[in-house]
């Protein structure tokens, strides 16, 4: 599910709102490791969604 989370947002990456729904789908579906792995990953490929990622992850985080 971790390899299909990071392909799914690769290919929304063209809009915030889109990548937005597909993070929190993805948070929401994959185990406490994994989503540490696609955190990492998150922040190094799209830096330029950095409150979207810091928003959608601290909310995974608390559910």
């Amino acid at each position: 599910m971790l390899e299909y989370a990071k392909t799914i947002l690769q290919k929304v990456s063209f809009d915030l709102k889109l990548f937005e729904k597909e993070l929190r789908k993805a948070i929401a579906s994959l185990l406490s490791e994994e989503i540490n792995l696609l955190r990492a990953w998150c922040y190094e490929k799209f830096k330029e969604y950095e409150a979207v990622l810091n928003h959608c992850f601290a909310q995974g985080q608390q559910a």
